[in-house]
């Protein structure tokens, strides 16, 4: 299948005001690097739009917004808790002769970081168990299972760059509305991840995904 891909991200901070936000974080650069972080002590809320093509014999294109809630708590002295939530809303187009556009959500992804709070050499690390919830309305754009599995993320942030990778793997356990005939979910995704922020706190992000 051959696939192009276009991702354009934005982020609503969850912030009173933005001078609370600055004032927790030290300065703009600060709330910058800690937005390139995906495990950050920050209440935020990217968007990010992706354009794919193309699907089946009518070569379908597909229009996806992840809305990607990331929520961190502080559950002892020495760890954080960061739970990341991927809400996915499709608008796919008739992928075949008899199949109409198909516009809802897909399977939601929910993971949670176990993350510690103290991390020597600007290494941050969290990992967890990641939950795929059936909440998909079309069976063209869901899988119609329940999956679990690990995930982990890994990185460094050092003279304004952040890099690193985030990962998991979940697997199929039970079907969604009893039982169906579709098939059993054993998927792998590999997201490395580059950024750079200057002073100005403009940040370029250029991130590849691989799923398998």
């Amino acid at each position: 299948m051959r696939k192009a891909c276009m991702t354009i991200a934005a982020l609503l901070m969850l912030a009173a005001a933005p001078s609370i936000a600055k004032a927790q974080v030290g300065s703009d650069a600060d709330l910058a690097k800690k937005l390139a972080n995906p495990i950050s002590s920050l209440i935020s809320v990217p968007f990010q739009y992706n354009y794919d093509c193309c699907y089946g014999p009518l070569d379908a294109k597909r229009h996806l917004l992840n809305i990607q809630p990331v929520i961190p708590t502080q559950i002892s002295q020495d760890w954080n808790l960061i739970v990341r939530t991927i809400l996915p809303v499709v608008d796919l187009g008739a992928p075949a002769p008899g199949l109409d556009n198909t516009f809802g959500l897909s399977d939601t992804l929910q993971s949670f970081f176990f993350s510690p709070r103290n991390t020597p050499g600007g290494i941050t690390w969290g990992v967890g168990p990641a939950i795929s919830w059936p909440t998909g309305t079309d069976p063209l754009i869901d899988s119609g299972k329940w999956s679990a599995g690990p995930t982990f993320v890994i990185l460094k942030q050092q003279a304004g760059w952040t890099y690193g990778v985030l990962a998991n793997q979940i697997w199929s356990f039970a079907d969604a509305g009893g039982p169906n005939r579709r098939p059993e979910v054993n998927q792998a995704f590999i997201q490395p991840f580059l950024a750079y922020t200057w002073k100005d706190s403009t940040t370029l992000t250029l991130n590849s995904e691989d799923r398998g």
